[in-house]
């Protein structure tokens, strides 16, 4: 998107070349004499009607004089009588007229605040227009010298100084094509400038993020419904800067082809590094575009710095290229607020052979369609690795797509054990192995993100068998570091003492997802000694070892690759590792172990430590879940209603515990597994859906329903790592409100990419009630209404 200037165009002045009709006002300097300025004010009085003398002295003194060159005087004073109607409580003025070739004139008059040019960038594109050309003006800080006692004249200014008169005051006038042809009409007229009165009045208040929020909110649509327009190829930009021609500012001339919301993103860019644009211009030569910024830095000075010129060279063209792939992110929002701190940590900060690295890159026509899916998918994958873990980034994003989202279990060993071979401390093994585990979390969940058609099951495997070989190793790395204190653990019989390590809940069945903590449960062999000369008890030795794991492997934020021991036997009163014969003993006939621990150890695997002792866990579990015991259906029923009760708030609909959410599928198929595993051994499985297939295959569930169910669950899982992408976190899976942006932005999310980003949404929130409602018919038939 381009800015445009907009009313009685007067012509158009690029690089120096000067093209205009003879303007009504009288042609004067780059500043005023007294005798120039009554001159001025002579030709404008008759015109400005009712405008008060103050008001008037104001705007001439203060105003830039080649704002008066380019503009006939009907229009000045136009311009000067919407600037009488500002006060402190009345912010901006907008003014519509028509121009040539259906296109429109916009004027705009406002107090000045920082990012306002950005703000109504965004705005003009948000409601569809294109910046064909544009002139922005901005009063100086300070009436000149010569002209100061004229204001004086005004006994008002002398006594009583007006409301917002001496405030800075903006005047930027656009001409602008709608888009698409779609005509804008006086109801849009007032509705553009009712929101840019509002997003004005953030700014006013200081809240310069909610502003932008607010007008990203409006601008991601049209957006969306410009995708098929916009090729993605990169394109040439040629940017210079020159100190020589203006006394104040640095001078700043873009000339590239139009891409949308370049100049939105551009003025962000600009006043995240605190460089204010006194002025500007945006016109059309041919089929290019030039811009022309006249920019100051933080201290009011011109920017004279070569590196400071390059670096913001360097932005404006990665900024350019990037809005030609903005509408493929599924939230643009988020694409542009990430990018230009991408740019910062991944180019700017870097010198030399990195940045060169890092600008090569960046030069494939196919990275920046990578970066806008990427940045655009979640704040929280930005704010937890994009940005902290920024030196491994663009190797990542190089290498991806050459490694296959599940790697063999052998290759990751071998890449973890090179990595931490190279430590020479347990502080650098422990750090080794942290980071080879961020990393490639980021890479599956990156190419889950980033490639649409990886599935739920393919994304599972690959988290689950990285989370088993990172346990194995920290066994491994923890257990040394525990035998040059206390030796090695022993039985009676100075026979070696096995330890394991059960997976439980969605490591279990083999169904990670996005954001999923890690559920484990630790055993050892049996009582005995450790070998070292202060040896201890095997308890108190894995109870060690237990507590080094659990900092060992440290969990991203919100908890994400958290080791939870909670499904422990007593829960968080219980000891963290356990003999196997308590094991036995625990969950057994005459055992403490509740009902729901029973179903709870439905899901219990072994993924890492001893393997036999792992398989004897196995082989107790089933003996104890499908003994063929009866199954407290009542019990667990109850329980279910607790749940709904105390932990779904009325009127919200959770994902996963409301009435047809994936907990109602998860606890069905378990159900059935502890009612019917007994007869069934296909049952014996802690994976949800090749349980559902025994089901279906042993004749308990029909065909019809397992097909039900199963999409039923796929969908919802894969709604679930949506909600969980954009939070971070595994806690909050309440739907937001369907006629809300979280909700179009979850729906992009999760793959409903029509133009029509409102048609997407709706027909994402019929597929979650189809869905839910045959969960529940299903639930309803097999045990009664919740």
């Amino acid at each position: 998107m381009m800015r445009q200037v907009g009313a009685s165009w007067r012509g158009i002045i690029l690089a120096g070349s000067h093209t205009h009709n003879e303007p009504s006002l009288r042609v004067y300097c780059n500043s005023m004499n007294a005798t120039e300025r009554e001159a001025l004010l002579q030709d404008l009085s008759p015109m400005t009607g009712d405008v008060p003398r103050d008001i008037l002295d104001d705007f001439v003194d203060r105003m830039d004089p080649e704002y008066f060159r380019r503009f006939e005087a009907e229009t000045v004073a136009r311009h000067l009588r919407m600037a009488a109607a500002l006060t402190p409580d009345h912010l901006s003025e907008l003014s519509l007229g028509e121009s040539t070739n259906g296109s429109l004139e916009l004027a705009i008059v406002a107090y000045d605040y920082f990012a306002l040019f950005a703000t109504i960038c965004g705005l003009l594109s948000a409601f569809g227009l294109n910046i064909e050309e544009g002139r922005i003006y901005t009063f100086a800080d300070h009436a000149p010298s010569t002209t100061k006692g004229a204001a004086g004249n005004s006994s008002r200014a002398r006594n009583t100084p007006r409301p917002g008169l001496g405030r800075k005051k903006i005047v930027d006038v656009f001409r602008v094509q709608p888009v698409q042809g779609v005509p804008f009409d006086e109801a849009e007229h007032r509705r553009l400038a009712d929101e840019l009165r509002a997003v004005i009045g953030l700014l006013d208040g200081g809240q310069v993020e909610e502003a932008r929020h607010s007008v990203n909110r409006h601008l991601v649509e049209q957006l969306a419904q410009r995708r098929g327009s916009f090729s993605g190829l990169l394109h040439p930009v040629q940017i210079s800067f020159d100190n020589g021609q203006s006394p104040t500012d640095t001078i700043m001339d873009i000339r590239s082809d139009d891409t949308p919301a370049f100049l939105y993103a551009f003025a962000n860019a600009l006043a995240m590094r605190n460089v204010y644009i006194a002025k500007a211009s945006i016109a059309l030569e041919g089929e290019k575009l030039h811009d022309r910024f006249y920019v100051r830095n933080r201290y009011g000075q011109k920017l004279t710095d070569a590196e400071e010129q390059q670096q913001l060279r360097l932005t404006a063209v990665l900024i350019k290229q990037f809005t030609h792939a903005l509408t493929w992110a599924p939230d643009p929002t988020k694409a542009l607020e990430a990018f230009d701190q991408f740019l910062d940590l991944t180019v700017q900060e870097r010198t030399g052979k990195a940045r060169q690295e890092a600008l090569a890159f960046l030069a494939d026509k196919k990275t920046f369609p990578l970066l806008a899916r990427l940045l655009g998918a979640s704040d929280f994958l930005w704010e937890d690795f994009l940005r902290r873990q920024h030196d491994n980034l663009l190797p990542l994003l190089q290498d991806y797509r050459d490694s296959p989202l599940i790697k063999p279990k052998t290759s990751l060993r071998k890449e973890l054990d090179r990595s931490v071979a190279r430590a020479k401390t347990e502080e650098e093994r422990k750090a080794a192995l942290n980071g080879f585990k961020d990393r490639e979390l980021f890479r599956i969940d990156m190419k889950h993100i980033v490639e649409p058609t990886t599935g739920l099951a393919d994304f599972s495997l690959a988290l689950t068998e990285l989370a088993e070989v990172i346990l194995d190793r920290a066994v491994t790395d923890c257990r040394a570091k525990l035998k040059k204190e206390y030796g090695e653990p022993r039985l009676a019989g100075k026979k070696a003492c096995p330890f394991t390590i059960l997976g439980m809940g969605k490591f279990g069945g083999r169904e990670l997802g996005y954001a999923s903590d890690i559920e484990v449960l630790f055993v050892y062999g049996g009582t005995g000694r450790t070998s070292g000369k202060d040896g201890i008890d095997n308890g108190e030795y894995f109870e060690r070892l237990a507590q080094e794991l659990l900092q060992w492997i440290e969990a991203k934020q919100e908890g994400i690759f958290h080791l939870d021991v909670r499904l422990r036997p007593h829960g968080g009163k219980g000891s963290l590792a356990n003999p196997l014969d308590e094991i036995a003993k625990y969950y057994g006939k005459d055992g403490l172990a509740a009902p729901f621990e029973r179903q709870a150890l439905i899901k219990l695997r072994h993924v890492a430590g001893d393997a036999a002792l792992g398989k004897h866990v196995e082989a107790h579990r089933d003996r104890y879940v499908y003994s063929g015991e009866p199954w407290e259906l009542p019990t667990a029923l109850d329980l279910r209603r607790q749940q709904l009760k105390q932990l779904v708030e009325r009127g919200t609909v959770n994902v996963k515990l409301s009435p047809g959410g994936v907990i109602d599928i998860e606890y069905a198929v378990q159900y059935l597994q502890l009612m019917h595993g007994h007869r069934h051994p296909i049952l014996r499985t802690p994976n949800t859906m090749l349980a559902l297939n025994g089901l279906v295959e042993s004749g308990i569930v029909s065909r019809q329903d397992g097909d039900h169910l199963r999409k039923a669950y796929l969908f919802i899982r894969m709604l679930i790592d949506g909600l969980r992408m954009v939070r971070g976190h595994a806690k909050d899976l309440v739907l937001p409100p369907s006629d809300s942006d979280e909700f179009i932005f979850l729906a992009r999310r999760v793959g409903y990419t029509t133009d029509d980003w409102q048609a997407g949404a709706r027909h994402l929130k019929d597929d979650i009630e189809e869905h839910m409602k045959k969960v529940r018919d299903f639930w309803e038939r097999m045990f009664g209404k919740l």
